[in-house]
């Protein structure tokens, strides 16, 4: 996918929309940590994503496709569709 994406972006988004401070992530995370990631100079595993959606009480594949979408509403809906019928193929294959 050669379109831009910002997982930083959504990173921060979230927190600020759960009303979360960097400081409520120490459990999982150092705030200078946090800051690296919602200022893109460093990339979370999935294991930490999975840990930092724990905090912020969202499903992981709910901040990837805020950071695929961004602000737009409509693509939104595209990536959904595009995940629900990639994840049909995958399975009809697995099937096989």
């Amino acid at each position: 996918m050669a379109e831009q994406y910002s997982l930083a972006k959504a990173l921060k988004a979230v927190r600020k929309a759960r009303g979360l401070s960097q400081e409520a992530f120490s459990n999982v995370s150092s705030r200078t940590y946090l800051s690296t990631l919602e200022r893109d100079l460093k990339s979370p595993t999935l294991s930490k994503l999975a840990e930092l959606c724990e905090v912020m009480e969202v499903h992981p594949l709910t901040l990837l496709t805020l950071a695929y979408s961004g602000d737009n509403p409509h693509k939104v809906d595209q990536l959904l569709q595009q995940i629900q019928l990639e994840l049909r193929e995958f399975i009809n294959d697995v099937k096989s």
